[in-house]
């Protein structure tokens, strides 16, 4: 079994100290994308790296549509990767969508995470009555529909919207690149999962204390988005990014690495 799973998800691991920190990657990233965040921990904690099934270079025969019609399927990858290498006391930073499979896993195994560091989360991406998620229904119709017909053309489209900073193109092809690289039927049913799944009344449930990370200009998580997470989560912390894009990990790591050191100082400090 523990080859399976490391293999499954290209499970890495590294770092000088004992206390995990596991990197959970975004909707058609994989673990390269924290490659300009992890050498600023890999000192003091022990650096766990994976790419889910569909995903890098993950194991894609183990991509199953049925388990994966939920972000539960990838909760349930985190889920495995903690049990197999026994980690306890982790400190779980998520990207994007990973925010909200990262709370279902600690929702699932609460004893084993200290932190989640939430970096551009949001529970739906659907506008509803007084919630303002970005999107209106047919705006992801629209664009599911889009992956459908023409997944580059969808590609050309979405990656410099999600990435911003337009004077770094160089960021807007890495992502592109990705995304390209991603099998197309994988990615259509993860964004269908990512954009029309609603984890509102999941976010009263976690126990684990959160860091919420909010960006400036973020076409994918708005501005409030962050805030609505930080005060439903019973023990989230709020900060407001100067970062632009929904990428901080990318576009600005040392400001994003800043603001966890803080983060985890006041912890140790408390």
């Amino acid at each position: 079994m523990a080859t399976d799973v490391r293999q499954r998800n290209n499970v890495r691991v590294g770092g000088k100290g004992t206390q995990p920190m596991l990197f959970a990657h975004g909707f058609g990233c994989d673990q390269n994308m924290w490659r300009w965040m992890t050498p600023a921990f890999e000192d003091d904690y022990q650096i766990v790296l994976f790419d889910y099934v569909g995903s890098g270079k993950s194991d894609l025969s183990a991509y199953d549509r049925r388990r994966y019609a939920s972000l539960d399927g990838y909760a349930q990858d985190i889920v495995d990767i903690v049990r197999e290498l026994d980690l306890r006391d982790v400190i779980l930073v998520a990207h994007s969508v990973s925010s909200m499979i990262g709370i279902l896993a600690a929702i699932q195994e609460p004893d084993r995470f200290a932190q989640l560091i939430l970096i551009g989360p949001s529970p739906s991406y659907l506008n509803d009555a007084d919630y303002r998620g970005g999107f209106e229904r047919a705006d992801i119709e629209g664009l599911l529909d889009l992956m459908d017909k023409n997944y580059i053309g969808w590609a050309n489209f979405l990656t410099p919207v999600i990435m911003k900073n337009e004077d770094r193109p160089e960021l807007t092809r890495e992502l592109h690149e990705s995304f390209c690289s991603t099998d197309p039927v994988i990615a259509r049913q993860f964004a269908e999962v990512t954009f029309l799944s609603d984890n509102r009344s999941d976010l009263p449930r976690l126990t684990v204390p959160a860091l919420v990370l909010q960006c400036t200009e973020d076409a994918i998580a708005p501005q409030g988005v962050g805030e609505y997470v930080a005060d439903r989560v019973p023990n989230a912390t709020f900060r407001q990014l100067g970062a632009i894009g929904h990428c901080p990990h990318m576009s600005h790591p040392e400001e994003t690495i800043a603001a966890i050191r803080e983060h985890l100082a006041g912890v140790k400090a408390a």
